[in-house]
């Protein structure tokens, strides 16, 4: 699963360059935009140049890497036009003719407006420095290189539809859409894939929108209103505090949604990311399933304490102390294991690699925060993970499936913390 999201997604990858200007607020409509697309993610690397590609990504077939997007002529995209930045931007097909791989999220990008288009382009032609550096070739044979097969997938998976406002909400819940399945791209992370690692549904006309899945070793959750692995029980307000600080009462970013928030959502006015809010509210469950209800006698065991089990006793002497006997944490900082969707959901990939390897500290327009949940691949066994991270998921009301040390010792293997860098990016 790592190749194809690193393949078919690769916006949310760990990135980049240390910012000098990362606190300021975007000057510029276009640079807005670039924001709330994440484009700098992508497109730069570590003590790179803002937008200079050279990003590594897996596919099936081998690596690829980011292109180089600033305007120089020689080796960016400074000889482009209007029109040919639109047709890679919203159709994922270059310049000289050949297709992009969908590592570029065309298919969200599809539904810009053309006011916004001219605006990111104008960006990008106008206030990010020009950077010569090369583009890198794929590292895939030669006979796998071919691009045309990308025509037909697009014809088949993409939607030319572009955006349209649905005259049955108002304009909140319309700008929220528009940003969620067009700019942010959200669904090229939160929505499962199919039988050719397309996303199942571009919007929510389709229930497969936003139901979560998994990249990369993590979980994306599902952002529909699901009462326990979902958003059902986050109020919109609460849905705009974790998409501007990367925390609230539920839970704490991590993953790739670090980067989500060091570097786009943190920096998006309040009444964009009240719109998102707006618009996640109203997607429905995808799946019937029970409001969480919180049990305390786990932590009356724990209070007592002479844990029972393995998995309690670990938890007793390595978690407690921050996400104490109640499992409720100390939120926003802490995030509560009681009731979390991420402890919750069927696939436990998320939870595990956390415990295996912890989370980058956030830094929201450029702020760092002091607390950051710590790694313990090296101090506990696989079996010892699976025994804690077990008795999380069934703990204080808790009901999810238990997890294997098979489960974790694929993704130790899979995961590499030091490649797990979390900064904050500059933009020009």
């Amino acid at each position: 699963m790592r190749y194809i999201a690193a393949f078919l997604l690769a916006l949310l990858l760990p990135p980049a360059a240390q910012a000098q200007d990362a606190t300021a607020k975007p000057e510029t409509k276009g640079e807005y935009l670039a924001r709330a697309g994440d484009c700098v993610a992508c497109h730069s690397v570590a003590d790179g140049k803002p937008f200079a590609g050279g990003l590594k990504m897996g596919s099936p077939l081998g690596a690829i890497y980011s292109t180089n997007i600033t305007p120089g002529k020689e080796t960016g995209i400074g000889l482009y036009s209007l029109d040919d930045f639109d047709k890679a931007l919203r159709k994922g097909v270059a310049r000289d003719g050949h297709r992009l791989y969908p590592a570029m999220p065309y298919p969200s990008y599809a539904k810009l407006s053309d006011e916004d288009v001219k605006a990111l382009y104008d960006f990008f032609m106008k206030e990010v420095p020009a950077a010569r550096q090369a583009n890198l070739d794929p590292e895939i044979p030669k006979l796998l290189r071919w691009r045309w097969p990308l025509a037909v997938w697009n014809a088949m998976f993409t939607d030319k539809q572009g955006f349209t406002a649905d005259p049955k909400h108002d304009a909140p819940w319309n700008r929220g859409a528009y940003l969620v399945q067009g700019l942010g791209h959200c669904g090229a992370c939160h929505t499962p894939r199919g039988w050719a690692f397309q996303e199942k549904a571009l919007d929510d006309s389709g229930t497969a929108f936003l139901a979560g899945a998994n990249l990369d070793g993590w979980y994306a959750a599902s952002l529909r209103q699901n009462l326990a692995t979902g958003l059902g029980g986050w109020s919109a307000a609460e849905i705009t505090e974790f998409l501007k600080t990367g925390h609230n009462v539920h839970g704490s970013a991590y993953g790739s949604m670090l980067d989500v928030v060091n570097n786009s959502t943190s920096y998006l006015t309040d009444e964009d990311l009240a719109a998102i809010g707006t618009y996640l509210k109203s997607l429905p469950a995808d799946k019937t399933e029970p409001a969480y209800a919180y049990d305390a006698s786990t932590a009356t065991m724990l209070a007592g304490g002479h844990p029972p089990d393995p998995g309690a006793a670990l938890y007793a002497t390595t978690c407690q102390s921050c996400h104490r006997e109640t499992g409720g944490g100390s939120p926003p900082f802490v995030a509560p294991l009681a009731g979390n969707p991420t402890v919750l959901t069927k696939d436990a990939s998320s939870l595990i690699n956390i415990v295996l390897n912890g989370s980058q500290p956030l830094v929201p327009l450029g702020v760092p925060e002091a607390y950051r949940m710590p790694q313990f691949r090296a101090q506990l066994t696989d079996q010892q993970i699976a025994e804690v991270v077990t008795f999380m998921r069934q703990a204080w009301g808790n009901k999810a499936d238990p997890v294997t040390a098979k489960e974790v010792a694929e993704l130790r293997k899979s995961t590499d913390p030091s490649s797990d860098q979390v900064v904050i990016l500059r933009m020009r």
